[in-house]
């Protein structure tokens, strides 16, 4: 009899034991999944904030594709994309530009003078570059994604 209990109970540690293993096997697994979907996440995350910037641009782009509506200059001691509209008799500009992490929008009459503290802030983007490249393309850069547009009102001499 005393065996028999003896026996018992150290099939009782056993299994005690083996689902201490088994517990803590998932409880690995778990915190490992948690870890790689937070990895996952964080860099789906940061793309996201350059592909907004980069739909913004196009959009705005394309509402404003007229001859001579689009420029690349200087503002604010960054490069902006400059968009040219006249509405009544008066020229108004959209200036797109980055500052401080942020994309900011400017709409003003083309004969006032501002700086880019004026603008809105419309995303956050870690950078955003403009250069206009020949044959009427503007490559438009966010973070590590760039994209090339194809200007439709763009003449060639």
């Amino acid at each position: 009899m005393i065996k028999a209990k003896r026996g018992r109970s150290i099939d009782t540690i056993f299994v005690l034991i083996i689902f201490s293993i088994f517990a803590f096997s998932v409880l690995m697994v778990l915190m490992l999944g948690a870890g790689i979907y937070r990895n996952i996440h964080d860099i789906s995350r940061s793309g996201e904030d350059e592909r907004t910037a980069l739909s913004f641009v196009r959009t705005k782009i394309r509402n404003m594709d007229n001859y001579d509506s689009i420029s690349v200059g200087e503002f604010d001691g960054v490069t902006a994309l400059f968009l040219y509209q006249t509405i009544g008799d008066r020229l108004f500009r959209t200036v797109i530009y980055n500052r401080d992490g942020f994309i900011y929008e400017l709409f003003a009459e083309a004969s006032l003078t501002l700086t880019g503290a004026a603008g809105m802030r419309v995303a956050p983007a870690s950078s955003l570059n403009f250069e206009k490249t020949e044959f009427g393309m503007l490559r438009v850069s966010a973070g590590d994604l760039s994209i090339l547009l194809y200007l439709r009102a763009a003449q060639y001499n």
